[in-house]
């Protein structure tokens, strides 16, 4: 059984879109946590800021937000207590 072309071509465009909102929405939560420290007062290293940046994983950086509200360093939202 053949997919037609038209419709496997929406299939692969569908998937590049949720791919782009997924990294839109990744992006959104690094600067959340960026802005909470920097708002803050908490010096960013360049480390820590690639480090959030670089993350996917929507599951953790909810942790870094979370901790970025109460961290009293940058390093810290990335320790597990």
């Amino acid at each position: 059984m053949h997919m037609p072309i038209a419709l496997y071509t929406s299939f692969i465009a569908e998937e590049i879109r949720e791919e782009g909102r997924e990294q839109g929405r990744a992006e959104g939560r690094a600067r959340d946590i960026l802005l909470v420290l920097e708002t803050r007062g908490i010096a960013v290293s360049d480390d820590v800021r690639e480090r959030i940046g670089s993350c996917r994983d929507s599951v953790l950086m909810k942790s870094w937000f979370d901790r970025a509200v109460t961290a009293d360093s940058a390093e810290k939202i990335f320790e597990t207590t």
